[in-house]
């Protein structure tokens, strides 16, 4: 599918994605070392309020994914969603606590949670199946954009403030003010088929017609999940070898630069030769990248473990969401979405919090390590079911 032959809706939530992931990831690419070295917070907590926020961002999902199935728009929440985050962005330079930094987090992810499932859905609805690869590929890929659009802004900020984290905090406000602006006055809302006195999607009688490839696809990826927790540990490894604040960024910089550049293509190719191998190929290059970062001795070999890393989520995340995508029924796939990140975001809080205690109880190495055997299962689980229910 050509660029040219995309639909408007997409391309604009993808110029949306992009700002609102400039304003995130200048503030996320920086909060971990904040916590750690400004607040006093242990790597613990950094995982438990790294793992609360996403879970919130996921559980969150399950609710605007069913109501916009149930009201059939989905416009309204994509843009409620977008807004919620705009009006937390000034809780993080004001925050003097780990508490604080918590709440702003939480209040944050409940904004990604209203919007995620009925953007996604929004998507699907107006491309075809042979297009969700490339469709969510390009919106991965433009959202990746901003995620490394961010940190290098981050790091210039930080050099022109002499590292006044507060500052860039602060700044982070005004890309996500421009990602609102776009929904109101660029995204079309799509029309859903929907029919009078529609029942409620959380129930038995809807959910039953989720069929068996979607909770399958759910459930690989929910092991999956169990591998991939948060990226702040990505900056926390590179600060205990050495990376000075000021650098921090190009953790994400360069994580991001490898997935914007991977994720359109791979979208492309899976439209054309299907979706399972190269979904195992990201769950391999998972492994490897967690194996440089436990055992690698210098910074060299941990932005060679960062690389794959940003390398495993182009060759996985818009391939998830096109399966997802595949296998629901259009007047459910608000619900799907909701459903898939519901239960991937339980896992993704486990995750970040078994993380969080491997790493204070038993050191980094141990922590990465151990993400390497769960990616490892979850490669193992994708061979023996995925080749069958998998397309």
């Amino acid at each position: 599918m050509s660029l040219k032959s995309m639909p408007r809706n997409v391309i604009i939530l993808g110029i949306v994605s992009l700002f609102m992931d400039v304003s995130s990831e200048m503030i996320h690419s920086l909060l971990p070392v904040f916590m750690v070295s400004v607040l006093g917070t242990s790597a613990m907590m950094v995982g438990i309020i790294e793992g609360v926020g996403e879970a919130t961002a996921s559980i969150t999902k399950i609710f605007s994914g069913v109501i916009s199935d149930w009201i059939g728009k989905r416009k309204p929440l994509v843009l409620i969603g977008y807004s919620l985050a705009v009006f937390t962005k000034p809780l993080f330079p004001l925050a003097q606590s780990a508490m604080a930094v918590l709440v702003a987090r939480f209040l944050d992810r409940i904004g990604k949670g209203i919007r995620g499932a009925p953007r996604d859905a929004l998507i699907a609805d107006v491309v075809s199946k042979e297009q969700l690869g490339a469709a969510f590929g390009l919106r991965q890929a433009m959202d990746t954009v901003g995620a490394f659009l961010g940190p290098m802004l981050a790091l210039a900020l930080m050099f022109l403030t002499s590292n006044n984290y507060r500052i860039v905090f602060w700044v982070a406000f005004i890309p996500a003010l421009v990602a609102v602006l776009c929904i109101v006055f660029g995204v079309e809302e799509p029309e859903v088929q929907t029919t009078k006195n529609k029942p409620f999607p959380i129930r038995k009688s809807e959910l039953i017609k989720l069929p068996g490839s979607f909770w399958i696809v759910v459930a690989l990826a929910s092991a999956f999940t169990l591998a991939r927790f948060s990226e702040a540990f990505l900056l926390l490894r590179a600060s205990g070898l050495g990376l000075s604040a000021g650098w921090m960024p190009m953790i994400f910089i360069v994580m991001n630069i490898v997935y914007a550049v991977t994720a359109y293509p791979i979208g492309v190719l899976s439209d054309r030769i299907g979706r399972n191998g190269l979904l195992a190929i990201g769950i391999a290059l998972l492994i490897v990248a967690d194996i440089l970062l436990a055992f690698g001795g210098n910074l060299i070999w941990i932005f060679a473990g960062v690389v794959l890393w940003g390398l495993h989520l182009g060759m996985t995340e818009g391939l998830l969401s096109a399966l997802i995508a595949g296998a629901a029924p259009p007047d459910l796939r608000g619900t799907a979405f909701g459903m898939y990140n519901l239960l991937t975001g339980i896992v993704a809080l486990v995750a970040s919090g078994l993380a969080g205690w491997i790493w204070t109880a038993y050191g980094p190495s141990q922590t990465f390590t151990a993400g390497a055997i769960f990616a490892a299962i979850s490669l193992a689980g994708m061979w023996q079911v995925g080749r069958k229910y998998l397309k």
